[in-house]
């Protein structure tokens, strides 16, 4: 299930003022007092993700912007939803956000995924995993399959087994001179740290009876590692 914020600046700010991990603290902040109020200190899965603050990059005054919040735990985007329904006033880091509309809807995975945001694996050499130091294809496929079965498994308490591989068909984005990494600031406790993934304009799959509800699940729960982060959130193309 998703939760669509509809914001509306009350200042203008240059891109990346407002980062995930203020989007996070946003998150958290509103879910206090409920049955999720200890989401934070879990160090298992967290079942959920979110966009970019969409569209454009740069934050102007009474421009609106949009945040999609996804979980697999449609209890979890109630909660919040209920949470933020008479908020009139938010703030994403120093920002403040009038609280223009928000809703619930729910999308059907489709036959490719889209992302939105980076998946983040973990690297061979490094904590995270970067086509430039690792340069392994199917390292990143292996360690991103195995996430999501683990990920599907902790949440629904079932196993499952893929009749072949987690996407049939992967197309890139390609940076200039065809690099496939990307680089994200992140700040923690005001201390800078940056996050290695990859951004991808399809990843195909095969949808069976068998298998639609774990390709809905990742639709929601976000690809790869980071998820309450931000990372690895992605949409359905048709």
């Amino acid at each position: 299930m998703r939760l669509i914020l509809k914001l509306l600046p009350e200042q203008s700010a240059p891109p990346n003022t407002v980062d995930r991990h203020h989007v996070q603290a946003m998150i958290y902040s509103h879910l206090m007092g409920t049955q999720y109020d200890g989401v934070h200190n879990t160090s298992s899965f967290k079942f959920f993700t979110f966009s970019n603050l969409f569209p454009g990059l740069e934050i102007r005054e009474d421009v609106p912007k949009n945040l999609i919040i996804s979980s697999p735990d449609e209890d979890f985007i109630e909660t919040l939803a209920e949470k933020l329904e008479p908020v009139e006033r938010l703030y994403l880091g120093k920002i403040p956000f009038r609280v223009q509309s928000l809703k619930m809807f729910r999308l059907k995975p489709g036959k490719a995924f889209i992302t939105d945001t980076p998946i983040v694996v973990p690297g061979r050499f490094e904590r995270f995993f970067t086509f430039y130091r690792d340069g392994d294809i199917n390292y990143f496929i292996e360690r991103l399959t195995k996430n999501a079965l683990k990920k599907y498994g902790a949440f629904t308490g079932e196993t499952i087994e893929l009749n072949g591989p987690l996407f049939t068909k992967m197309v890139p984005y390609k940076r200039k001179k065809g690099w496939l990494d990307v680089y994200v600031r992140v700040h923690f406790s005001g201390h800078a740290k940056t996050i290695a993934g990859s951004l991808w304009k399809r990843l195909e799959f095969n949808i069976e009876p068998s298998t639609r509800t774990f390709y809905s699940f990742l639709l929601d729960s976000g690809l790869g590692m980071l998820n309450s982060l931000g990372f690895g959130f992605v949409n359905p193309v048709r």
